[in-house]
């Protein structure tokens, strides 16, 4: 098997993904503590949690290690379930029928 190639610009790439995706996750806590309206807030949050996945698969990339993968999937899964949680919760009143 082939050793994969070591490409030094995909360090700074990275790098920078993991910093952007950061910084907009708090940004994005802005609107979460300060927003408007509760749909507002549940956005906020689907998107923090969209963010986390991204850094954590990013930083995968990075370190070249597999368990963050799935890592990121396992958020990914859980942020799924609680945004649909949330959203039934504000637009019914009720969880579970």
């Amino acid at each position: 098997m082939a050793e994969p190639v070591y490409l030094a610009w995909m360090d700074s790439v990275l790098f920078v993904g993991l910093a952007l995706a950061a910084g907009l996750t708090l940004l994005v806590s802005y609107r979460v503590i300060r927003g408007p309206t509760v749909p507002d807030r549940v956005v906020a949050l689907d998107t923090i949690g969209t963010n986390v996945v991204a850094i954590a698969a990013l930083y995968a990339i990075w370190s070249q290690q597999g368990y963050f993968v799935g890592v990121s999937l396992v958020l990914a899964i859980i942020g799924f379930i609680s945004t649909i949680t949330v959203a039934r919760y504000v637009t019914e009143g009720d969880i579970i029928e």
